[in-house]
């Protein structure tokens, strides 16, 4: 039960810390580069749907679906939406930007 206990404290622990991380370094981004900062971070939510087909086809075709099966599914889901909103927000801004220019 202990080491239960001190694998969960130190994984809480580094999800904190990587929390305040990403703060610091998102907020030191000048405006000029969140575009690709953004797409940068569609093709890592790229990956992660491409991993999460492969771990719930494993699991969903294995006949009995456990815990990983359905949080391979979320994941997917979660990566899904994370795609597609960032693809909207950086045509967006592509948009803005090309709007300027025009004028």
């Amino acid at each position: 039960m202990s080491v239960f206990l001190t694998s969960l404290i130190a994984s809480i622990t580094v999800f904190v810390l990587a929390i305040f991380l990403g703060f610091e370094l998102i907020s030191k981004v000048p405006p000029t580069l969140h575009t690709p900062l953004m797409s940068g971070a569609n093709a890592i939510s790229g990956i992660t749907i491409v991993g999460a087909l492969f771990l719930s086809n494993v699991q969903f075709n294995s006949g009995n679906p456990g815990a990983a099966a359905w949080l391979a599914f979320a994941a997917l889901i979660m990566a899904t939406i994370n795609v597609v909103g960032g693809f909207m927000v950086t045509n967006r801004m592509l948009e803005m930007i090309a709007g300027k220019k025009r004028k």
